[in-house]
């Protein structure tokens, strides 16, 4: 009798915590797509779309048919049953996908990670236009209301949005708290207002049979090929469904989706489409069209509420996705601020905060609607889910053994969907498609110029270096003074002598009683658990060997490493320790590979780039910084 008390009590904990998690995954991961409801029917049929068709009721059932398969092969076959399967240690998104591939031999992999990189930088431009086409889209319900609030549905977007980036820095873990019931209240209006339509009208359901896409791509030939470039905005919140699975794991956002998402999303899709094929004229918003004159304003509010938390995704998915680029080695070091004592993930980067604040700003102002924003939305997101499918294909098979016969026919089938996605887009580029383009390629460069010139810097480094055992040879036959105390010297390569050591030496001509040299390494996985962290080798001479191992989510911290050094041996006393750090001056004048203007764009970020003292969480009281030049 007690153990079935005791196994009906572990079987209710685990289930309070699974319904817990999912609560949460529908705040965190379905934000982005569950507020496409609100842009996504319309731009198929608005006047004021760029690529509209007539709301005759083929092209609706056809659209209809469109989204639902849409839903269907991308987000629950390709996302959830596949590529969430590929998860890095619990973490996913592209980066992480990446850092599952199988380093070849010689590193032949130079074009394949540019891809790669590309694909990660136009999570960005998708970053940076979802709030804005999320909140402008659910403050333009008060349009519908009275034709007097349309001049402030600009002003007001412009000020939700800056109150949006503005509380950033007060983390996410109080405003977390709201996310899930304020989603699921979404969900649930959403699905209530759909119903209502359906019930009207439920003949409209025939249009999840896949011939009426078919006949709509053959009545509007190349203009139904088009419509495609709106009808990607119903999963645009995929590839961020992806990126968000290490928060809350697989199976509660699988589930999510199969009880609350999903459902949901279908419903209204539906209902908008059986209140047009009743009122033709409801394609200027079909959204708002579907809600009671009695519920407007307070739907209006839900809307702006959950567009705020679908911002919110995008944002902490940006401030994850640059600090898994700066442990890789493919951003410059920038400030992260771990808003949450226990939730390591909880992170703000007030340089990408303050730069995407002020590109949501001028995309609200430039295009001041929706339907202006739509053209601006889609080539990035999709081009992001064509480079995740080839990323797929080589981890299945080169980590997993797949052979050609499985692999081949499964990416073939997501790219069947990703390319026509991809290249309908496309043809929104001039209206407004280049912004995120534009915005991606820059932090392409910065990213690419980044990981060369620092490569470049490793090589000239590389070429003078000293071997260690040489330089403890001459400790041991010079034997030079030594001064109380602890010297700490970060070592990018642990066989050799650090630059900044061999400076001080040679100017000084004294050693502390304590020499460590730090190496930090970061691994291909998430993160690295504490008891693995650190290793201590004693070199003799009074010399030690420190190596410390992180996870590409997680941030070094020295002096914590130093006081875990402790349990291998090593007593540091943080007030007789200084940290000794080489501040590099670049020249562009030597014969490295790299084109003079790139030479010139990787010193500016150097020196723009977040000071190693603050990065790594040294005293600044206890820093010493030695100058040297070096040509490129």
């Amino acid at each position: 009798m007690t153990t079935q008390t005791t196994a009906h009590a572990g079987e209710g904990a685990s289930s309070s915590r699974t319904w817990a998690l999912m609560l949460a995954a529908l705040g965190v991961v379905y934000g982005d797509i569950g507020t496409s409801p609100l842009y996504a029917v319309k731009e198929c049929f608005s006047p004021a779309s760029l690529h509209r068709v007539a709301t005759t009721p083929a092209n609706i059932l056809g659209v209809l048919s469109l989204v639902f398969w849409s839903l269907m092969m991308v987000v629950t076959v390709k996302y959830l049953a596949f590529i969430t399967r590929a998860d890095n240690e619990g973490a996913g998104g592209i980066l992480a996908l990446l850092a599952l591939v199988p380093t070849k031999p010689g590193g032949g992999r130079g074009l394949f990670i540019l891809v790669v990189l590309f694909g990660a930088a136009l999570l960005y431009g998708d970053g940076v236009v979802t709030p804005a086409i999320s909140v402008l889209s659910a403050m333009e319900g008060l349009e519908i209301a009275t034709s007097k609030l349309k001049p402030v549905v600009v002003p007001i977007t412009c000020a939700i949005i800056l109150a949006l980036f503005l509380v950033q820095k007060r983390g996410t873990e109080g405003v977390g708290k709201v996310f899930g019931p304020v989603t699921l209240l979404w969900f649930i209006v959403i699905a209530v207002l759909g119903l209502k339509e359906i019930a009207g009208n439920p003949g409209v359901l025939v249009a999840m049979w896949p011939g009426y896409a078919v006949d709509f791509f053959v009545q509007n030939r190349m203009h139904g090929f088009l419509i495609l470039g709106s009808v990607v905005l119903c999963i645009t919140g995929g590839e961020a469904l992806y990126a968000d699975m290490s928060h809350f794991g697989r199976g509660p956002i699988v589930r999510t989706w199969f009880a609350i998402v999903w459902p949901a999303l279908l419903l209204n899709y539906f209902g908008q489409g059986a209140h047009l094929l009743a009122h033709p004229d409801a394609a200027v918003n079909p959204f708002y069209a579907i809600v009671p004159s009695w519920a407007l304003y307070p739907t209006v509010a839900i809307a702006t509420a959950a567009a705020v938390v679908a911002s919110q995704a995008l944002i902490s998915g940006a401030y994850s996705l640059t600090q898994q680029a700066v442990q890789l080695g493919y951003f410059p070091r920038v400030t992260i601020v771990h808003t949450s004592k226990t939730e390591h993930g909880q992170i703000y980067i007030p340089e990408i905060n303050d730069i995407m604040l002020v590109v949501c700003l001028l995309l609200v102002l430039a295009f001041r609607s929706s339907s202006g924003l739509a053209a601006a939305y889609g080539i990035a997101v999709t081009g992001t889910m064509t480079v995740t499918t080839i990323v797929y294909y080589v981890v299945v098979r080169e980590a997993w053994g797949w052979p050609v016969w499985k692999a081949a026919p499964l990416a073939a089938l997501f790219l069947a969907f990703d390319v026509p996605f991809f290249v309908a887009n496309w043809a929104k580029f001039i209206h407004g498609g280049w912004v995120p383009v534009a915005l991606s390629l820059a932090i392409f460069i910065v990213m690419t110029t980044w990981k060369t010139g620092r490569k470049h810097l490793a090589e000239v480094f590389r070429s003078s270096l000293l071997p260690l055992p040489t330089f403890l040879d001459d400790v041991k036959n010079t034997a030079p003074h030594r001064v109380r105390g602890t010297a700490v010297f970060m070592a990018s390569n642990p066989d050799g002598t650090p630059p900044a050591l061999l400076h001080h030496f040679k100017h000084n001509q004294v050693l502390h009683a304590q020499v460590v040299l730090l190496s930090i390494q970061v691994l291909k996985v998430p993160e690295v658990p504490a008891e693995r962290r650190v290793t201590v080798a004693e070199l003799g001479e009074g010399f030690f060997q420190v190596t410390a191992l992180y996870g590409f989510m997680q941030t070094p911290h020295v002096p914590s490493l130093l006081e875990a050094c402790k349990a291998h041996g090593l007593t540091v006393d943080p007030h007789r320790t200084s940290y000794y750090l080489g501040r590099e001056t670049l020249l562009t004048t030597g014969t490295s590979g790299m084109s003079r203007w790139r030479k010139a764009l990787f010193a500016f970020i150097s020196r723009n780039a977040r000071p190693a003292t603050s990065y790594f969480g040294l005293p600044p009281n206890r820093v010493v910084e030695l100058g040297m030049q070096i040509d490129l």
